[in-house]
């Protein structure tokens, strides 16, 4: 090895090192991008980043996002030398590093803490579940949204509890993905000024150059959206970087976007080392080239030279571990002069509520007229917020429509300039929004966002991230079926409910009447891991005397017997969710008129239902009696694990269409004549 080089270069070149090495292991993976962004995320973490590496999840700790999440790597090789240490599932920091030497040798292989894209909850000081391109850029805003109303919920003259920032490391990919221009736009306009991109712009993609579909001035665009935009040159260049985050931690009026000049597979614009340097290894000949011009020993893989280590203790150790003691200190003090204020703070950390959050859920007396689905869920969704203080959300322009508005006094909104406002606006911008509420739920608020079912497709990457997260996001999803009448087949969700249902780790809680959407937010409320929705109607629909039909508490089981016979013992089973309960309750009233035995099973969530124990799914759904009959105004697509091969269902088999609600109940079969004909071919056949 030739003559020690300073150890700032000896670091970087080690991030270099260990990204090549651990790709050419796996014989898998992205090399190219963590060898030309190590001096990037080498400045960030050792001289910037407020991060203390044993503890890697004190709350007012910078936050950074990986966004390009197929250079995995670099963050992987940053948390290997600074040392960070792995917190337990029950947030208990453990003296053992969250990522050894063994755990990037063994890269992208089964049950390694180095996964092929950066995983939240797997490794310890990786904030996110990055790599779907654009996503990490779409989460930053949203933590940088609930960093901003932190503080101006909780800080106070002389406590800066909360005044983190969010640094976000994103490149062509998240610049080409619509994700990223809607959050980008929306961060302008919010002037979020905690927030910061820096984007590698090295003008190649998988398929080539840039130039074959990406053309455009993306600083301009940025500029356009409002933010401090700033050049690097070259991106080895540890001295204009610096200048560029100081720059950025000085704007106080807007977000900064920093554009970071590289060439792939090596970090300066003069220079390129671009043979499978994005997608694939590079080889054993291509590396020991490369390492012979960092001066690296070739014969030796995995390298660590003496005093790499030290040196990050001595920059991002000493000073994170000074950040975060003067914070416990400062806290100390902010719980003797505002310990109400600290309380909530601590309740917030732990996801767990204030005392009394649930009095004032509304009891709905029973009502043949009823109310909408939407407008019961305003009114529970207020009286719990009037208690849970972050308790906060909006929606994607559609408030008067879905009816989430906190309208209580003070409740307010979240603007730029006045960050204390709890009433969010997303714009017309679903995809975004759902992203930005994992964000926001990464935060430890508990953000809810809405819009219409069938716009759950714009958001649904989103949703199927907070699953694999385990963060608990709030979705209320309102104009569920054929219900939206007019607006036609566009605006009709009718596979929505099983795309949702198919996630795995998501509730899909659909309530029949206003006591079941009380019952859905209750328990929603109290998630810590799971994100759910709640899916509303538009019109309104009775409310059941619970006098005489069961309690809608049963809604926490998923499923539970509504109405039976007098001696429990069914001939058939009416199976419902949501508006379509009301007609499984009109045709039992008939058939017990004419002396059938039947029963009504309210089933507002599948997942749920399959939470509970076999014994209790039995009770509600005995295999004994095959004369079941599901309805529900969605795709008839897996029904047939409730109604089985001889039972039936009543959904939708096509689109929809433009008409009134009454017309096009008529039109699609869900009335009580067509279900109870269905229910009476049902008995027939079982007693043939």
């Amino acid at each position: 090895m030739s003559a020690p080089a300073d150890l700032e270069t000896l670091s970087i070149n080690t991030i270099r090192t260990l990204s090549m090495d651990a790709v050419q292991a796996a014989n898998s993976g992205h090399p190219g991008t963590p060898m030309s962004m190590a001096p990037v995320v080498y400045t960030i973490w050792q001289k910037v980043l407020r991060f203390d590496p044993a503890d890697p999840i004190w709350p007012n700790r910078d936050r950074f996002v990986l966004s390009i999440g197929h250079a995995s790597m670099l963050l992987y090789s940053i948390l290997h030398l600074t040392g960070v240490k792995t917190v337990s599932s029950t947030y208990q920091i453990e003296d053992e590093p969250s990522v050894t030497l063994d755990s990037i040798k063994r890269f992208r292989q089964l049950d390694s803490k180095c996964p092929g894209h950066p995983e939240y909850r797997w490794t310890s000081g990786v904030e996110l579940t990055t790599g779907p391109l654009g996503q990490g850029c779409a989460n930053s805003v949203g933590m940088a949204i609930a960093g901003k109303w932190f503080g101006a919920h909780y800080n106070r003259p002389g406590f800066d509890v909360c005044d983190h920032n969010i640094y976000t490391l994103c490149g062509d990919g998240d610049m080409m993905e619509g994700i990223s221009g809607e959050a980008a736009s929306l961060a302008g306009h919010l002037k979020l000024s905690n927030l910061c991109w820096l984007y590698d712009s090295n003008r190649i993609t998988i398929e080539g150059s840039t130039n074959l579909a990406f053309t455009e001035d993306t600083a301009k665009r940025f500029e356009a959206y409002g933010w401090n935009v700033l050049h690097v040159d070259d991106a080895n260049d540890v001295s204009a970087l610096e200048k560029a985050l100081a720059n950025f931690r000085e704007t106080q009026d807007r977000p900064t976007f920093i554009v970071v000049k590289s060439v792939i597979g090596w970090g300066s614009p003069n220079k390129a080392n671009t043979h499978g340097a994005h997608g694939e290894p590079l080889g054993d000949k291509e590396i020991a080239l490369t390492k012979a011009v960092y001066g690296w020993p070739e014969d030796k893989k995995f390298y660590v030279p003496d005093g790499v280590y030290d040196h990050f203790q001595q920059g991002i150790g000493k000073r994170g571990k000074a950040d975060r003691d003067a914070w416990v200190a400062m806290m100390a003090e902010y719980r003797k002069a505002h310990p109400d204020l600290a309380k909530e703070l601590d309740l917030i950390q732990t996801r767990d509520l204030p005392e009394g959050w649930d009095r004032d859920i509304p009891v709905f007396p029973a009502d043949p007229k009823g109310k909408a689905g939407r407008d019961s869920s305003a009114l529970v969704e207020n009286a719990i917020a009037k208690n849970v203080p972050w308790l906060i959300g909006g929606s994607a322009d559609l408030a008067p429509s879905t009816k989430t508005r906190l309208t209580f006094e003070g409740a307010g909104d979240f603007e730029a300039g006045s960050y204390g406002g709890r009433n969010f606006h997303f714009g017309i911008r679903e995809h975004a929004m759902a992203s930005i509420l994992n964000g926001m739920s990464f935060e430890k608020v508990r953000p809810f966002g809405s819009g219409f079912l069938i716009f759950s497709d714009y958001a649904k990457p989103a949703i199927r991230l907070s699953a694999i997260m385990e963060i608990p996001t709030i979705h209320v999803f309102t104009h569920d079926s054929i219900g939206v009448g007019e607006d036609g087949p566009t605006h009709q969700p009718i596979e929505q409910l099983v795309s949702l249902r198919s996630i795995p780790g998501f509730l899909t809680l659909r309530p029949a009447d206003a006591n079941e959407v009380a019952e859905a937010w209750r328990f929603v409320m109290k998630l810590k891991h799971e994100p759910a929705a709640i899916i509303v109607t538009r019109q309104a629909i009775p409310t059941f005397d619970r006098t005489r039909y069961a309690p809608a508490t049963g809604l926490a089981k998923g499923g539970y017997i509504m109405a039976d016979a007098l001696d429990c013992n069914p001939d058939i089973i009416l199976i419902g969710t949501g508006s379509e309960v009301q007609l499984c309750v009109d045709v039992y009233e008939e058939l017990t008129k004419e002396g059938v035995k039947a029963r009504v099973v309210s089933l507002p969530s599948w997942e749920l239902f399959e939470h509970q124990d076999a014994s209790y799914r039995e009770h509600v759904l005995p295999s004994g009696v095959t004369a079941r009959l599901a309805v529900e105004q969605a795709s008839t697509f897996g029904w047939a694990r409730y109604v089985g091969l001889q039972g039936k269902v009543v959904g939708m088999h096509s689109f929809g269409a433009s008409a009134p609600y009454e017309v096009l109940k008529k039109k699609f079969g869900f009335t009580t004549e067509n279900v109870l004909q269905a229910a009476r071919e049902l008995l027939a056949a079982a007693k043939s």
